[in-house]
């Protein structure tokens, strides 16, 4: 009994003389899986991602963390080191994250409401949830 293929199946691989030959890497692209929904994995991540919603003070936070402030202000040369915690918005989407840092301030500017570290952050008043440190130990003046 003959097989269909006798007559070739012994005869060299055929290479082209004016195409060149293929990597193997880029023959393997051509079998790769097709992603009809190019970016849809990444808006599921994004979507999926949480975010808190920023928590409002209450009258008597808000007042203490002023006088805490106007403390760090009246006693920024001595390079008071604090623990911050602040709320930072998301750029994509609605709410963001909350941060706690230590840091040296080197500068409280009620002008413009910007508390400045010596790291080099610049966080405004309005998203500082809590301000503490070994300086307020005696509490701050009122």
């Amino acid at each position: 009994m003959k097989d269909s293929y006798d007559d070739i199946i012994h005869l060299p691989h055929h290479v082209s003389s004016t195409h060149p030959q293929m990597s193997a890497a880029d023959r393997a692209a051509q079998f790769s899986p097709f992603a009809a929904l190019t970016g849809y994995g990444d808006i599921i991540a994004e979507t999926s991602r949480f975010t808190d919603t920023r928590a409002e003070l209450e009258e008597d936070l808000q007042e203490e963390l002023g006088r805490k402030l106007r403390f760090l202000a009246d006693h920024i040369h001595e390079s008071p080191r604090v623990t911050v915690t602040y709320f930072q918005p998301d750029s994509r989407k609605e709410g963001g994250t909350y941060h706690t840092i230590c840091c040296t301030v080197t500068n409280v500017d009620p002008s413009v409401q910007i508390l400045r570290t010596e790291e080099g952050l610049e966080l405004p008043f309005a998203a500082l949830q809590t301000v503490e440190g070994n300086c307020f130990e005696n509490g701050p003046e009122r």
